[in-house]
């Protein structure tokens, strides 16, 4: 017997629904503790409003008191002033957006009243185990007056029975979508079909929408993002020319081109990359390589393979091979 799938269009078909987030600066300030110049934010944020993007995710609202400013660029605190600056009061369609990670952040402090800020989404990032902390997050800003999302992440490690229950308790809360999240880029596509069904299940009679983040280790996060928003996924995660921490991310370049969506536009996202993205490539990594894919093989977190390729051993594939095994026994 066939599989019914339930999809949602073709890849002929222009989904009015789609939003796409560009994870640009955020995710790529995890390769240079959040070091970019205002030049660069600068040409991503043009790059964006060019292109059609939805939503530009700036950096994180970090506590200060958890990460020393001295370690660390502006954008792992997104303060006001430093967006100001360079976006005023942003009078564009571009939403702009700052992830309040669960634990690392004062919110209560930190995050200001919508009136007062440039922001128009916060997104909160948790753990499974965390998601009592993560709906206070919400719940906070919310009231606020902000668009809230949620990231649950690690996906790929948590049981289906935690899953169901978590996302029931999140169906009654006030985010806008709850995003998949491939954090170790482990997931093929018959786990994401899987994933987006179980979110389906749960989340479909509240209204809010399904997201998804991948990450690129095993050369997927395009792949998986194309088969989630087929199933019905209408919230997309990419960054310019796949920049991210590790493997990097779904590269917002395909994924334009991909979409049938005539508001999408390709060239300004090839320009950022020409003038701006190929330079840093001299001074940070990113990018599948097979370090990532052995610790995505392994269900594991990409934290190893980061410090492999920074060490003096960063070559040798077949002892960190062996290192991983080991670690699995």
């Amino acid at each position: 017997m066939t599989e019914k799938i339930d999809t949602q269009g073709t890849w002929l078909t222009c989904r009015p629904d789609i939003k796409i987030q560009d994870c640009t600066i955020r995710d790529g300030g995890l390769i240079n503790a959040h070091k970019f110049d205002d030049t660069f934010f600068k040409a991503v944020y043009d790059a964006d409003i060019a292109s059609g993007v939805s939503y530009m995710e700036i950096g994180y609202k970090c506590s200060k008191k958890i990460f020393a400013p001295d370690k660390f660029g502006k954008w792992k605190y997104c303060d006001e002033n430093s967006i100001r600056e360079i976006v005023g009061e942003n009078n564009t369609p571009l939403k702009l957006c700052a992830m309040a990670d669960t634990g690392r952040t004062d919110y209560h402090e930190d995050i200001q009243p919508k009136k007062d800020s440039v922001l128009d989404l916060i997104r909160v990032a948790c753990y499974i185990n965390q998601i009592p902390a993560a709906l206070d997050i919400v719940k906070d800003c919310y009231d606020k007056g902000y668009e809230v999302t949620l990231q649950l992440m690690a996906i790929s490690v948590v049981k289906e029975k935690e899953l169901r229950e978590a996302l029931d308790i999140i169906a009654k809360s006030p985010v806008t979508a709850v995003f998949i999240v491939d954090s170790f880029g482990a997931l093929y596509s018959e786990q994401v079909r899987y994933l987006i069904n179980i979110y389906k299940d749960a989340l479909s009679s509240s209204g809010k929408e399904i997201g998804i983040h991948a990450h690129n280790n095993q050369q997927l996060a395009y792949a998986n993002t194309i088969e989630a928003l087929i199933l019905g996924a209408s919230r997309l995660d990419a960054t310019i020319n796949g920049m991210g921490r590790g493997a990097g991310n779904c590269p917002l370049e395909n994924l334009v081109s991909f979409l049938k969506n005539p508001n999408f536009k390709l060239r300004p996202i090839l320009k950022c990359i020409q003038e701006h993205v190929i330079p840093l490539q001299n001074d940070m990594e990113w990018g599948a390589m097979i370090p990532y894919m052995l610790t995505a093989m392994l269900n594991m977190h990409p934290k190893d393979a980061i410090a492999m390729r920074s060490s003096t051993t960063r070559d040798d594939l077949v002892g960190f091979y062996d290192q991983l095994v080991q670690q699995e026994l």
